[in-house]
């Protein structure tokens, strides 16, 4: 008789053969935990601005507030969020989970195509959008489920050098097309309104869809994927088993070139690195690389040691 699972023979010494799919209900508990052990240690960081855990968890919850307080969201209902690798993507990320909705990633390189039959697909009711891909929104909201629009710029939550930043995207290099959505709001201005209210308790169940996840269309239209809490967590503890053993928490960096819209880069990257306390360092554009490189090598995190890279 053959061996039951023979595969784990080729298991490293002391990798667990069973992952612990009770240790986290849900994915806004892996955050909770990360923000109780790592709340002062950067979480991410961007065009060499960085958030720490502590700041990531008031950040989130303020727009969890707003989705829930000033917009009246109900439990389960869908917001789309279309941009790249930006500090606004984890904020918007866990503020949407942590209001008890549903996350529905889209490519912002999405046609008018693309994106009407995601927003109808999904019943999206809010869209936040990068401004230099809001001329594609403006084409297709009004045929939508899309009752609230928010924008935001690469430079938002940059400071000073913000300003700087998306003057030069906007009046210089002329990567912001004009654009039309009345009644939009600026992401900043969401955070505000969401921070004049309390986070009220949200349960979350494991059995509950986090994500809608789109697929390429490779065999026809785009699907939407959709994956509970449970998945999530699940996939985070596999990757984590294997990464563990040379893992030192709250000291790691890992550089997000993938976008976080695709499953990969959300899962290995945010998650996986969430739970040990690492720092995300997002690119925006990963094919300015060489720009990270010195951007990195003038940083202050250049003293955190293990630079991890999963491309």
């Amino acid at each position: 008789m053959s061996t039951p699972h023979p595969w784990l023979s080729s298991y490293a010494p002391n990798t667990p053969h069973e992952i612990d799919l009770d240790e986290f209900p849900s994915i806004v508990s892996v955050l909770e935990q990360a923000i109780r052990k790592f709340g002062d240690r950067p979480a991410f960081c961007n065009f060499g601005k960085a958030l720490t855990y502590h700041e990531i968890d008031e950040l989130s919850a303020a727009f969890a507030n707003y989705l829930i307080h000033e917009l009246g969201l109900k439990k389960g209902e869908r917001v789309a969020i279309m941009m790249p690798n930006l500090l606004q993507y984890p904020i918007a990320l866990f503020g949407v989970l942590r209001a008890g909705l549903t996350v529905v990633n889209t490519n912002p390189l999405y046609t008018h195509r693309e994106l009407k039959h995601q927003l109808i697909d999904s019943g999206a009711t809010v869209l936040l959008v990068l401004e230099n891909f809001a001329h594609v929104a403006q084409e297709v909201v009004a045929e939508t489920k899309v009752s609230q629009v928010i924008t935001t710029t690469i430079g938002e939550m940059l400071g000073p050098k913000g300003m700087l930043i998306d003057f030069v995207l906007k009046h210089v290099k002329q990567q912001v097309p004009q654009f039309s959505l009345p009644g939009a709001i600026p992401f900043r201005q969401a955070l505000k309104l969401g921070a004049r209210h309390s986070l009220p308790a949200v349960s979350i169940q494991p059995q509950e869809i986090a994500f809608l996840q789109y697929t390429g269309g490779t065999t026809g239209v785009s699907k939407g994927a959709m994956l509970t809490h449970r998945n999530l967590v699940a996939n985070m503890q596999q990757a984590s088993v294997w990464l563990g053993h040379g893992i030192k928490e709250g000291e790691e960096v890992i550089i997000t070139a993938l976008p976080l819209y695709h499953i990969f880069a959300l899962t290995a990257n945010c998650l996986v690195f969430m739970k040990f306390g690492g720092l995300n360092y997002l690119i925006t554009n990963p094919r300015d690389m060489r720009g990270f490189v010195k951007e990195l090598a003038k940083s202050r995190f250049t003293a955190i040691t293990g630079v991890n890279t999963l491309f």
